[in-house]
């Protein structure tokens, strides 16, 4: 039985589609390169109070789908149009992050398929800066 990383990257069935598979090696790799990065930034000192971090992939319809799903019953934090965030302060807490891959970003990586882990390694980390500010902790290296 493997331990749940603290960061962990959920994509959609449109998504896997939409790229033929290809992403699940993608996000296999960053998560390990971003739980690494989170770990030498030390986000991990307190080990009883260790925020799960979710990062929710997901295509523009089904990104505005969720968004209402929890509009007026969950406080979200909005990092941009395409990315909210949602903090459970329970155990340490559970912060789910839903990130809308756009329309552009999908021809992109449909006309040219490798720039999907730069693309999602540019997203990805940027949004654990955005998380990192809202919750004090280091910079990623």
């Amino acid at each position: 039985m493997s331990e749940r990383l603290p960061i962990n990257i959920e994509k959609s069935n449109e998504l896997i589609t939409l790229t033929q598979g290809k992403i699940h090696s993608v996000t296999n790799k960053l998560e390990a390169q971003l739980n690494f990065q989170t770990m030498m930034a030390n986000w991990y000192g307190d080990e009883d109070n260790i925020i799960a971090i979710s990062l929710w992939l997901y295509t523009p319809t089904e990104f505005d789908g969720v968004k209402m799903q929890y509009h007026g019953t969950h406080e979200l934090k909005h990092f941009s149009d395409d990315v909210f965030s949602i903090f459970t302060p329970v155990h340490g807490g559970d912060l789910n992050c839903y990130i809308m891959i756009t329309e552009a970003e999908l021809t992109l990586v449909a006309k040219h398929p490798k720039v999907l882990l730069p693309l999602l390694t540019t997203k990805l980390t940027k949004v654990l800066g955005l998380i990192a500010k809202q919750l004090a902790y280091p910079e990623l290296p």
